[in-house]
């Protein structure tokens, strides 16, 4: 007989507001003890969250870990997955909290009907799921995150029928879901999570840089795994990928990101990654590439005619964001073979080399003091300025490219020195230099004046002000650059779906 009565409360369901209100609640409350129509129950619950009525929907949703029992918990985390898909806020938050608080009762279980709509569920189901475990696991505690849980996680999310068909956002919010684990807080853990970014990347792949969507995937990844490097965990892969296919080829770079310096971004991450890496197996080979790429920014000086007048020749333009990242991380990879310049070179063109390091130092000194001279005196709100902010970055970019040289000229060269890249914070820093840790700069060279009757470095080199950087803004590796079109291409396009992207 109660059977009979638990069947005519689940037909409620098919009944007016007032009947499935009342069904919302007493089938789950009653659920328990009719296990024969647990599936009948289950149903007839989905049907109530998907009623046109929102306050019935929210009713059924805020009841549905109820079901969360045994067998059924997945599949109530399937349902509840499929329900981020909500618009409604207040629904959106229920569904929210009811996955946690199955996720309390069995945190794998609930993590199989997530991973299972992020496989197959439908493209906004798909997303909202990535960002649900990208901002809750990090809430959830130690006793529901434990190591058991975490390796699910990591061997979920490698399985390569869910990387294969990733956008690039997906992906940032992937290493967001994994760097953030406990368990991969150790070196091995790093470097696990390294080598997934590596393989993402497809370093084995013949890049072509006049595909937006190749170099962009470079990049992203990349940047991913900047922030995973250190002494033990080694970037010589990435450095080596980067020598040996993407400098040769910087020229041509091309990015579906509008208004985004791409030859400036490559030579950024290179640099941060020099400091890290390993043996390489082709450094004289790699530190050649380097070093040619390096003088295609470091100008000769202008030829004089022979009354001592410049010959006419327009003054060569000065990159020092560009010069101040290839010049960094010649000295870092330098330093693993020191005889590259005396014993690598010949004498031609190590003579070449040091004519270019000595013009460029020449203006660099000029500027560097009108810099010191205009930020002389300034604390405080006076360095917030639009202008002074330049300033700063400039000041911090110069007086790096300056240690840098000063280096290089020892006989031997010296590579000793060292110095913090003009976007990374410092420990110890006044408050200029603190600040210009905070910027980025663009790859905008200060213009330089004409040239008077005579060679005086002080009128060639006369920057105008505030002119340094067009487009100073904080460097954050997880929104520069974008994924555009849709999934059939680039970092989709080896699945079958064909999914927009979101931003």
């Amino acid at each position: 007989q109660y059977k009979d009565a638990y069947q005519a409360i689940l037909d409620g369901v098919k009944g007016g507001a007032k009947e499935k209100r009342l069904a919302a609640q007493f089938i789950p409350k009653f659920f328990k003890h009719f296990p024969e129509l647990a599936d009948s129950a289950i149903n007839a619950q989905l049907d109530l969250c998907e009623d046109e009525d929102v306050s019935i929907r929210r009713q059924a949703i805020k009841e549905l870990p109820q079901f969360a029992t045994g067998d059924n918990l997945p599949r109530v985390a399937d349902i509840l997955t499929q329900l981020l898909q909500s618009d409604d806020s207040a629904e959106f938050n229920l569904v929210n909290n009811a996955l946690l608080s199955i996720f309390k009762m069995d945190a794998k279980g609930t993590l199989g009907g997530l991973f299972s709509q992020i496989l197959q569920g439908e493209d906004i189901v798909r997303e909202r799921a990535i960002k649900f475990l990208s901002t809750k696991l990090k809430t959830l505690p130690e006793e529901v995150m434990t190591k058991e849980v975490e390796e699910f996680i990591l061997t979920e999310s490698k399985k390569a029928s869910v990387l294969e068909d990733v956008t690039g956002e997906e992906f940032v919010l992937f290493m967001k879901i994994l760097s953030g684990l406990k368990s991969l807080q150790t070196v091995s853990g790093r470097q696990q999570l390294v080598e997934l970014v590596a393989e993402q990347a497809d370093l084995e792949q013949t890049f072509n840089p006049s595909d937006p969507d190749c170099v962009d995937r470079l990049l992203q990844c990349t940047r991913q795994a900047v922030p995973l490097f250190s002494k033990n965990v080694h970037s010589t892969k990435f450095v080596t990928y980067f020598c040996e296919h993407v400098l040769p080829n910087l020229g041509s770079l091309t990015t579906p990101v509008e208004g985004l310096d791409i030859q400036l971004e490559v030579l950024k991450l290179l640099a941060e990654m020099s400091s890290f890496c390993g043996d390489m197996e082709k450094l004289e080979s790699n530190l050649k590439k380097l070093f040619d790429k390096l003088l295609e920014y470091m100008p000769l000086p202008p030829e004089e005619a022979e009354n001592g007048e410049n010959a006419g020749n327009e003054e060569p333009k000065l990159q020092f964001s560009y010069v101040e990242c290839l010049l960094y991380s010649f000295h870092q990879l330098g330093r693993k073979l020191p005889d590259f310049l005396t014993a690598k070179l010949n004498a031609e063109k190590l003579k070449d080399f040091k004519i270019r390091l000595q013009y460029f130092a020449r203006g660099l000194q000029v500027y560097i003091r009108q810099l010191r001279l205009a930020l002389q005196g300034k604390t405080g709100e006076a360095l917030k300025t639009e202008e002074n902010k330049i300033k700063v970055v400039a000041l911090k970019i110069t007086n790096n490219i300056n240690v840098l040289i000063k280096d290089l000229f020892h006989i031997p060269p010296s590579y000793k020195s060292t110095v913090t890249l003009s976007w990374k914070p410092v420990q110890k820093a006044d408050a200029s230099q603190k600040r210009a840790s905070e910027d980025t700069t663009s790859s905008s060279p200060p213009k330089k004046a004409s040239a008077g009757p005579k060679r005086d470095a002080r009128q060639i080199y006369n920057p105008p002000s505030g002119k340094y950087s067009s487009n100073l803004g904080s460097f954050s590796y997880e929104q520069r650059g974008g994924f555009r079109g849709g999934r059939g291409r680039g970092w989709g396009g080896r699945g079958n779906r064909s999914r927009g992207r979101i931003y």
